[in-house]
Order: C-alpha cells, then structure tokens, then sequence
C-alpha cells in the first residue's frame, strides 16, 4: 500500500495530504462517528431556525416529525456520500475528479471549500467567540468593561480579545491533527446530552410541566401542509449541504465503511431526538413562561441562576462551537486550498491560510446585516446541492461504487484528470440557476424555497441525459 501511495504521489504531484488515507491512519471507529457532528445540530442557528418553524404556526408535533425525519434523511445523505471515502481512503477534492474531471472539480470545490467554508469558519469563530467573553465576563465581570471606549472595525476590546482567543483554539486543532479531533468530539457527546438535556428540564419546570408544553396551540400554517413540510425539511438539510458534500474529508480515515455508517446514522438520529425535544421545550417553555419565545440558547443560559450551570452550558457550547468549526469548515477548506496548489501548499498551511482569511472578511461586521449573509448562503447552498445530485448519480448509478484511483491521480490526457466533464458541469449549472430562479422570477419561488429538493432532484435526470447523450456522440463520432 505504502509504495502504490509513493507512486500516485509522484504521477499526481500533490501534496501528501491529497492522497488516500494510510490503513494504519485509518483509526475511526464508530464513536468517533456517533459524535461528529453533534456541534453541528446544538448551535444557534438551529435554534433560531426552530424557532422560525414556530413563528410559521407549526404545532409541536408537526415540528418534531419534521425534525425527525430531516435527520433520518439526512444520515442517509451522509452515508451514502461517505462511502467513496470510506472504501477509498480518498479526500472530497479528489473524489470530485470522479464525476468533473480535475479541472471542472475545481468549481464546486472552489465553493464549497473555499467561499463557504470560509464564510462559516468566520461567523461560527464569531459566534462562538460570544460565549467566550460571557463566560469570562461570569468570572470576571470587569473584562466586559476592558478598554472603555475602545473599536476596532466595530469591535470593543473585550470582543476583540475573545474573538482572537477562540480563533487561535481552532488553530491549534489544526496543528493537533485528526487523532486529537476525535478525543474532542468524544468529550462533546456527554456534555451535549447533559446540557441540552439540562436546558429542556429547566423549561418544562419554567412552563409548570411537560403537560403546559404538549398543550400549546399554534395558530396554524396558511398554505399547502405538503408544501410547508418540504420547505421547513429543505431548511434543515440547507444548513447541511456542505457538509454533505465533502463528509468524505473524515470518512477517509473510517477502519471501514460499517463503522462510518453505523456511527452516522445513530449518532445523527439520537442527537437530533435530543435536539427535538431541547429545542421545542425551550422555545415553547420561554413562551410560556416569559410570553416571549427564547431562540438563542446564549440567552437561556444567562437565565440561569447558577455559576456553575452556566459555566458548563457556555463551555459545552464553546467546544460545540469549535467541533463544527473544524469538521465542517477548516478541513475542507484546507483540503481545497491544498487542491488548487498542490506544489506550494499542505493541508496545515491551507487551513491556516484559510483561518487567517476567516479574520479578514471581518464576520462580526457580516453579522451586522443579516439578511445579505444569508442571501448570500442560500445562493451558495442552491448551487451546492445540485453537486450532491451529480456526485451520487455518478458514483452509484456510473461508475456502480468502482472508482479507477490510478486514473483520479494521473496526468494522463483525459476528462478525469485533466479537462471538464461537461455534462457534470452542464447539469450543476441548469439545476442551480433553476433551483435559484425564484429570487428574481416570483413565478418560481416555490421551488427556491424547497432549492435543497429542488437542486438534488433536478440534478440526477439532467446529469443522466446529458452523460448517455455525450456517449451516443461519442459513439457516433467512432462510427464516423
């Protein structure tokens, strides 16, 4: 094994850090899977989107099957796509050459890698930076005031100190390497449960009772029920879509594609019970109790009335903060970037890059307007998910879960290693102009507002016709 990577390394002149995962470096087992992505569903922004299914009149029941079923749906999505990485070893940038060809992947990679993971790597350092300076401002409540009247680019110094202080704790993961990423994960997965689990008692004792909670009233949805279910379904798998698309970045380093499946779909499906009754418990709890609904769980912990149950809830959320931050943005970033300069640069000087540019973009002042950040994400997830469509149809359905490894490295003249395989790129670009279309053409909006439905589906018959298509004149073209 060690001299087949040796040789794919000097026909491909990439980094090492691009090449299929060494057996004896493949060490995950399906406790590191089971708790991956636990940061990914406790943070904020699924709060807060919970919250908007609420502010919707969706009932309680509604919402948890929604919830449920987005995460069934959403292991599925996650397995199936991490197989390549699993059996192969291989990192999300390579596998892209599979279906686009070296020069084509470079355009859902670019995207993907780069744009989004950046972007997310700078508001998730942010958010998580937040936590940080309550939790220090608990202990020490004259660091809230350090500075006076000091800014910075709109950040007072307190701000500043504890953005740059988290930020430098996602860097040195960087430089700790895969092994110690797992040991956190796996200090995160109890401590998710326990506060989390600690947030929704408080609410049901806020509320007076589960019964207060089971017996809230919404005020009903205006609208088609299929229609407002698919649409809530495709926010919560939006948030997703990166992830999706480049799992194979730590699949690669699964001891084997049983481990990583079984490790998805229970840790995923548990985590998301957890978080189905968490977060309605919370938002219904606060409503009843306060008469406005609590969104943001930073706000629920500075409820509390103990130093020592804030001190472990803003801690969880830091860690939770900084697991996602990792798994889900500077890997695939790093990996991308290594991708694009596969002579200058390694996954650590990529990720750093990558981290570096994440303070440059300035998130605390992308935060200060909301809407365009998200507009900008809902663009850059309508394009992604028609490359989940692409990736899958070509796996499973084209190349039937064999991939040629020798040809993904080389520098032979041919689509995969070389050039754009057209009908990748042709059915990406339609599915996600089409799936964007209802930003400008009312008409259309509909299916923007499913776009995560939208991009896949359109994606799997357009890439199909238009790859048989581009054989039959390839066959026509040899008969001629």
């Amino acid at each position: 094994m060690g001299q087949n990577l040796a040789q794919l390394g000097d026909q491909s002149r990439l980094s090492p850090d691009l090449l299929p995962t060494k057996s004896e470096a493949r060490t995950w087992k399906v406790s590191h899977f089971f708790s991956i992505w636990m940061g990914s569903v406790h943070n904020v922004p699924s709060y807060v989107t919970i919250g908007g299914f609420f502010a919707l009149g969706i009932s309680i029941w509604q919402v948890f099957f929604i919830i449920m079923f987005s995460s069934l749906l959403l292991a599925v999505m996650m397995v199936l796509n991490g197989h390549a990485g699993s059996k192969y070893g291989i990192p999300f940038s390579i596998l892209l050459r599979s279906s686009y060809g070296k020069k084509g992947a470079l355009f859902p990679g670019v995207l993907r890698g780069v744009i989004a993971a950046i972007m997310w790597f700078g508001l998730q350092t942010y958010a998580g930076s937040l936590a940080v300076m309550i939790l220090i401002g608990e202990f020490w409540p004259a660091y809230l005031t350090l500075g006076g009247e000091f800014n910075l680019l709109g950040l007072n110094l307190p701000g500043l100190l504890s953005f740059l202080l988290f930020w430098m704790i996602n860097v040195l993961f960087i430089f700790a390497g895969m092994e110690r990423l797992g040991k956190l994960t796996k200090i995160v997965s109890p401590l998710v449960f326990v506060v989390f689990g600690g947030m929704a008692i408080w609410s049901i004792n806020l509320a007076g009772g589960i019964t207060p909670i089971l017996s809230y009233s919404a005020k009903g949805a205006e609208g088609n029920s299929l229609f407002i279910f698919m649409t809530c379904v495709s926010a919560i798998m939006a948030t997703w879509v990166a992830q999706i698309l480049s799992v194979a970045d730590v699949t690669r380093f699964s001891r084997s594609n049983k481990e990583q499946t079984i490790g998805q779909i229970s840790g995923l499906i548990i985590t998301y019970l957890l978080f189905a009754v968490a977060s309605i418990t919370i938002i219904v709890g606060s409503e009843i109790a306060f008469g406005v609904p609590i969104w943001n769980v930073l706000d629920v912990v500075e409820r509390f009335d103990s130093k020592f149950s804030i001190a472990l809830s803003l801690t969880t959320i830091c860690l939770s903060s900084l697991s996602v931050n990792i798994v889900g943005n500077i890997i695939p970033a790093g990996f991308q970037l290594t991708a694009l300069f596969p002579k200058k640069l390694n996954f650590k000087t990529g990720a750093l890059i990558a981290a570096i540019i994440g303070i440059l973009i300035m998130p605390w002042k992308l935060m200060e307007n909301p809407t365009s950040i998200f507009t900008f994400l809902n663009i850059v997830g309508g394009l992604l998910s028609p490359v989940i469509g692409v990736m899958l149809t070509h796996y499973y359905l084209i190349c039937k879960k064999e991939i040629n490894i020798q040809e993904l490295y080389s520098f032979n003249d041919n689509h995969l290693s070389q050039g754009t395989h057209l009908p990748a790129m042709l059915a990406t670009i339609i599915a996600g102009l089409i799936s964007l279309t209802g930003n400008f053409v009312p008409l259309f909006a509909p299916l923007t507002s499913i776009s995560w439905f939208t991009g896949i589906f359109l994606a799997i018959p357009l890439y199909l016709a238009f790859f048989y298509a581009s054989k039959l004149v390839e066959l026509k073209a040899v008969k001629e």
